[in-house]
């Protein structure tokens, strides 16, 4: 942009998913977009070796599995489509709607429109965050300073509204302020703006709920002659109530276990953090022990640990008037979420590249917070409702496997179990249309619930709930892993 005149001043404060989706989407003509990093500057390395040297202290998540979901696919692969082929380049693999199927829907699959949309990108997040990181650098208008400390923000307040007009940091031992006419808080689930805003006198609502898990991750890569095993019918991912556990395909043979388990498991969160322990619980696991057989793939990494997980949600509007202006927090910063779930990438993502047509929309900084506001609370709000819900289940059911409670569930329960277990779950497996309309809302293209509201989709559902056991039998899952006695007996727990 040499010779432009930049009219715009942005400050994007951190360069995780969200802070370079966020760069991506505002740069254009006319704009100045400087993204402040903590961390140092990605390595020249290929993505094997980035994942074992990039020093990435202000992402403390970015070792654990990650599963990268349709709305985010389609975001990058549509509007970004050099980055995209990049990320291809590099190993990255999208695997689409077809190619995941179960077995029985496989040989009568046949595409319908729409199904484009329901890609995933199997790729470890070092590997992403490195090819995004190259990519934005590379737009024009877009400059990273790395290695920098922002400790604290610059303000003035005009009939209380607390407006942000710079940022305040370290750089080589040098105190900096960063002045600009936008800031965007892209620092993650550790972000101190919430509080910085508060100090200059901002009142920024937050809603707070427990995930009540903790993560445990382990990176595989699979052995010369061996490729990953076929998915059949043996889940990849599972809920036994006292551990829930998922397999990660990511790039370049690479994959990797995540093991949740309930904070309330003390005995079994303190023993995963062992590599000798961690691997025996997936040998249990019949979905995860075919990728991580000895023969086929050998662990490259430590068991990584990650605790203090919660939900939040950070309101910087208040009876539809910002608290606050110049200030966009996005992803983490704003919103956080179970990992359990795989949407906090996305959500940041969504976030940003809202972010980028409601600067191109308006330059009123309230007008620009506002929409904001209102079109988060549309995209992602119906979401995060559903998963704070699904958590306090969660909770409930942990607390009941470990006390060895047996409460005879109510009429409604028990009705409730049978169409999940009877009907939803053999319907996904054996019903490619009903599958289709599950998928979108996990892949965050409609809301959750969405897919009730179909009455050829429900008519679909009910047929098979009505249908005698045995003949759905191809539809139901096999068993997901052991019972919380055995599986502490096994480990000597």
């Amino acid at each position: 942009m040499r010779g432009a005149v930049m009219t715009e001043r942005i400050v994007v404060v951190g360069a995780g998913v969200a802070g370079l989706c966020a760069a991506m989407s505002l740069a254009r003509e006319g704009r100045r977009v400087t993204v402040l990093d903590r961390d140092p500057p990605p390595p020249d390395l290929d993505p094997d070796a980035a994942f074992h040297d990039w020093s990435r202290r202000g992402v403390t998540q970015l070792r654990h599995s990650h599963v990268f979901i349709g709305r985010l696919v389609a975001t990058l692969r549509d509007r970004h489509p050099a980055l995209w082929e990049k990320l291809l380049e590099a190993g990255a693999r999208e695997v689409t709607f077809g190619d995941a199927l179960p077995y029985a829907l496989r040989d009568d699959y046949s595409y319908a429109p729409g199904d484009e949309a329901l890609s995933f990108l199997f790729s470890r997040r070092s590997t992403l965050e490195l090819i995004m990181r190259r990519h934005a650098a590379s737009l024009p208008g877009v400059e990273f300073i790395t290695e920098v400390f922002v400790n604290g923000i610059e303000t003035e307040t005009t009939d209380g509204v607390v407006a942000v007009t710079g940022v305040r940091g370290v750089k080589d031992g040098e105190k900096i302020v960063w002045f600009a006419d936008s800031f965007v808080d892209a620092t993650g689930r550790t972000t101190q703006g919430a509080d910085w805003l508060r100090a200059a006198g901002a009142e920024i609502a937050e809603e707070e709920s427990p995930a009540g898990i903790l993560y445990f991750t382990r990176h595989y890569r699979l052995r010369d002659g061996y490729g990953e095993p076929d998915r059949g019918i043996a889940q990849g991912a599972g809920d036994l109530g006292y551990l829930k556990y998922g397999v990660f395909a990511a790039d370049n043979r690479h994959f990797s276990i995540t093991l949740a388990c309930p904070e309330i498991e003390t005995e079994m969160r303190v023993a995963l953090p062992s590599g000798e322990v961690f691997d025996r619980v997936c040998a249990m696991l019949p979905g995860v022990a075919r990728w991580t057989d000895p023969v086929r793939a050998e662990p490259v990494s430590k068991v990584f640990a990650m605790g203090a997980l919660k939900n939040v949600w950070r309101s910087f509007v208040r009876d539809g008037q910002p608290v606050t202006t110049n200030w966009y927090a996005i992803g983490d910063a704003a919103i956080r979420t179970n990992p359990l779930y795989g949407r906090g990438c996305t959500t940041g993502a969504v976030q940003a590249f809202l972010l980028g047509e409601i600067f191109d929309e308006t330059r009123d900084p309230a007008a620009r917070l506002r929409a904001l506001d209102a079109r988060t609370r549309t995209e992602i709000r119906p979401f995060f409702d559903a998963m704070v819900r699904q958590d306090k289940a969660a909770i409930r059911r942990a607390e009941r496997e470990r006390s060895g409670e047996d409460v005879r569930p109510s009429l409604r329960g028990r009705i409730t179990k049978s169409f999940l277990d009877d009907a939803i779950g053999p319907a996904s497996r054996g019903d490619v249309h009903v599958l289709r309309a599950l998928m979108k809302p996990f892949h965050m293209h409609e809301a959750p619930t969405a897919w009730m509201q179909r009455a050829d989709v429900m008519a679909r559902v009910f047929v098979m709930w009505m249908r005698a056991k045995s003949q759905k039998a191809n539809f139901y899952l096999p068993p997901l892993g052991p019972q919380r006695a055995e599986m502490l007996k096994t480990l000597g727990i």
